[in-house]
């Protein structure tokens, strides 16, 4: 089995930093595409345009400042990559993209920024765990 593309879901948390740099050193040794993704909540509508407006702002803001570290990082590699930030619950959006883009394999951390202290698998990932259309290395 080739490993031609590989998604990658971060949050900022320490979990989602080292599974960044496992995702690039697996990224190079492979020579595979990689997907960055950063997924933010949904805002409801229910809200009105303009204040709908300044609040998919300030999460698109959110979400940039969360992936501009990990693209300066992948920046500095030969590594073929894109970024990609999605509203909407996360588990199911990494699934969405997953299947979308056809990856082989998804790499994520352990915990997200949200998961409590303690937990061996925070929900997020137990969800994709359960839920991926390809494999799911997981990232301590």
């Amino acid at each position: 089995m080739q490993i031609k593309t590989l998604l990658l879901p971060v949050d900022g948390s320490p979990c989602s930093d080292r599974a960044v740099n496992y995702a690039l050193g697996f990224c190079e040794l492979v020579q595979a595409r990689l997907v960055l993704l950063h997924v933010h909540k949904a805002v409801p509508q229910t809200l009105g345009k303009p204040n709908f407006d300044e609040a998919m702002d300030r999460l698109r803001k959110e979400a940039q400042d969360v992936l501009q570290p990990y693209e300066d990082m992948l920046a500095e590699t030969a590594v073929e990559y894109e970024s990609r930030i999605v509203s909407g619950p996360t588990a199911e959006v990494i699934f969405d993209v997953a299947k979308a883009e056809s990856c082989d394999l998804i790499i994520m951390g352990s915990k997200g920024k949200s998961d409590l202290e303690g937990l061996m698998v925070g929900s997020v990932t137990h969800k994709v765990l359960h839920v991926a259309p390809c494999p799911v290395l997981v990232i301590h």
